[in-house]
């Protein structure tokens, strides 16, 4: 039942925003009473607070399945290399424009302006941002003890989530991939 009701506050997320989930919804959505509900989360804010930590282990869990995705074979040839790092920005791109990254947007606007959530919210992102990075790193096969290398790991990983919240206003697919193709172009040359 727990379950249901978190996954159900996601899907409120991406459909409604955090303005527009109530615990009213979450329970019609989830299928239980609204007793039940309140029995496992009284508030709003707690039912968002578990929610947000249920939404950072999916969040990492399909981030780890999409790098699983990709071959761990060494890359031989330059023509390999450039295939492989448009492969991991394609990936990170789509993975930044998925729904799941729609919610936590959500929750992040929403903390901005409220401490509970903010501090609930902040240190999950922290651990996100953290494995994402070490993920990316270790996909695009870069050496972080060259100068430069990190900040161009992070660079790719700011790029895509700026990408990811243009993807919630219009559907700017086409575009993503053109600067995404670029942007792997730049990394081949920069971490080659």
């Amino acid at each position: 039942m727990r379950a249901r009701l978190l996954e159900a506050t996601v899907d409120l997320l991406v459909e409604r925003g955090f303005a527009g989930t109530s615990t009213t919804l979450v329970s019609e959505r989830a299928g239980v009473s609204r007793g039940a509900q309140l029995h496992h989360f009284p508030t709003k804010n707690d039912l968002v607070v578990a929610a947000v930590e249920h939404l950072t282990e999916r969040r990492g869990a399909e981030l780890a399945a999409a790098f699983d995705t990709l071959s761990a074979e060494p890359v031989a040839t330059a023509t390999g290399r450039r295939t492989r790092l448009r492969s991991v920005v394609t990936m990170l791109g789509d993975h930044f424009a998925s729904p799941v990254f729609a919610a936590a947007l959500e929750l992040w606007v929403a903390a901005r302006t409220d401490p509970a959530l903010l501090a609930a919210v902040a240190p999950l992102e922290q651990r996100v941002g953290r494995e994402a990075h070490r993920m990316t790193a270790a996909a695009l096969g870069a050496d972080e003890s060259r100068p430069g290398v990190r900040e161009l790991v992070q660079a790719t990983l700011d790029l895509v989530r700026g990408l990811g919240l243009a993807s919630t206003i219009s559907d700017d697919s086409a575009r993503r991939r053109r600067i995404l193709r670029e942007w792997a172009d730049v990394l081949d040359k920069e971490l080659g």
